[in-house]
């Protein structure tokens, strides 16, 4: 299969899993309220707003940057949001928050568009917050054997991280093709992995959630573009 013709099935394979979840498809569980302080790296990226209901997924990966997906950043045709629009909410839980900040500015990977279109084997952004928060990142991992965990806020529970520890998984192509579903707002949340044979090693995250269908969940693996990032940027990069 030429490359051309590989990225036009996976655009339009990411069409058709943005559209084809339905109401009803089983999405990650509400997280107990006790244990959302072991994660509250993980966050809402929220436009017009620290409160407002338009939101994404996001991780903090370093005290002033924040890992979530390019299609989170920009329009239907990758034209850019203004970052003004931007704000990070972390360990949001029912009104209450961990820290926030507003976006400064965001850098999406530099093959995310094409033409104007989204490649979804490149879905990943960067956002520089305006200030440092006072909430310990998550680190990257290179692990991609399951079991794999999901964790974000989507529609159905907006205010209370949800997550999924128990997902199978595997590579295809350059993505990752999770067992497990999410729904809208899941987009840019993290996929995170352990080190295999050791279960009580530290949840390190490989991926960003990036489309779904009713049975399982497309996510981007993290890469040497995203490394490089948080190399100029991190002292948390492993």
């Amino acid at each position: 299969m030429t490359r051309s013709r590989k990225a036009r099935l996976l655009r339009l394979l990411a069409t058709l899993l943005f559209l084809a979840l339905p109401a009803a498809a089983q999405a990650p569980l509400p997280l107990p309220p006790e244990d959302h302080a072991g994660w509250q790296a993980i966050g809402r990226v929220n436009t017009r707003g620290y409160n407002r209901r338009g939101m994404c997924s996001g991780t903090l990966v370093a005290p002033a940057l924040v890992l979530t997906a390019a299609h989170c950043v920009a329009g239907p045709e990758g034209d850019p949001v203004d970052p003004a629009r931007l704000h990070f909410v972390a360990g949001w839980l029912g009104g209450g928050y961990a820290d926030h900040a507003q976006v400064a500015s965001y850098e999406a990977h530099p093959e995310a568009y094409r033409g104007h279109r989204l490649d979804i084997e490149h879905d990943l952004a960067v956002l520089t917050l305006a200030r440092p928060l006072t909430v310990a990142p998550l680190t990257l991992g290179r692990t991609s054997a399951p079991p794999f965990a999901l964790l974000g806020y989507h529609d159905t529970q907006p205010n209370r991280l949800s997550a999924r520890f128990d997902c199978d998984g595997a590579r295809e192509h350059a993505l990752l093709r999770l067992g497990c579903p999410v729904r809208p707002g899941n987009s840019g949340g993290p996929v995170l992995a352990r080190e295999p044979g050791a279960p009580d090693a530290p949840w390190r995250v490989i991926g960003v959630v990036s489309a779904t269908n009713a049975r399982s969940t497309l996510a981007v693996p993290v890469d040497d573009w995203l490394r490089t990032r948080l190399t100029r940027g991190s002292p948390y990069t492993p």
